[in-house]
């Protein structure tokens, strides 16, 4: 009979020492989850303030450099990707990659007049959006890590397990596109 009693006390004392493992990292894997959601609204802040500054900043360069349409529409047509894109998708970061190149292009583009580089608005505007990209890649840096942490909760053994049973997938870093690490000829 003691000896009934001992093995159930053993028993007993497994199965909750397992469930406060499953607990633990089940509790882990929501935490990584929510620091990439957070990682996430930091990079859609800086982006928000992008999005917002780039009107401004096509019409100033538009008002010198009006013949230029292609470059005009290509930034144009990327902000309306990034619009239509679900939030936190593969797609969603291309299209916002795109339109950063599309930003770039139309500050080379800039640089042929020099009645513009030298206006204060767009002065300003250079300085705003060098500030937002620059506040942009820490924001993608720190995702990338929240991303990685996350990623190996969830291929590395015993998390594999957990998260097979949980439904937990890999998340996709935010990458540049394979076109987009080339350099690109600016011809005016």
């Amino acid at each position: 009979m003691r000896q009934m009693e001992g093995l159930l006390i053993g028993l007993v004392a497994v199965a909750l020492l397992a469930l406060v493992v499953c607990a633990l990292i089940y509790n882990g894997f929501v935490s990584r989850r929510n620091a990439v959601r957070n990682a996430f609204a930091f990079i859609d802040v800086q982006l928000k303030k992008r999005w917002d500054l780039i009107p401004n900043l096509v019409e100033t360069v538009k008002a010198y450099a009006s013949h230029e349409k292609e470059t005009f529409d290509r930034v144009i047509k990327a902000r309306q990707r990034v619009e239509s894109s679900p939030v936190g998708t593969r797609v969603r970061f291309e299209s916002e990659q795109d339109l950063g190149a599309g930003v770039s292009r139309l500050l080379m583009l800039a640089e042929a007049y020099p009645e513009l580089k030298a206006g204060n608005q767009f002065l300003n505007l250079q300085r705003n959006l060098t500030e937002i990209e620059s506040q942009l890649a820490a924001s993608r840096r720190a995702y990338n890590a929240a991303v990685t942490d996350w990623n190996e909760g969830v291929e590395m053994f015993p998390g594999s397990v957990f998260a097979k049973v949980f439904g937990f997938g890999t998340a996709d870093w935010f990458e540049t596109p394979s076109d987009q690490r080339k350099a690109h000829d600016v011809r005016f």
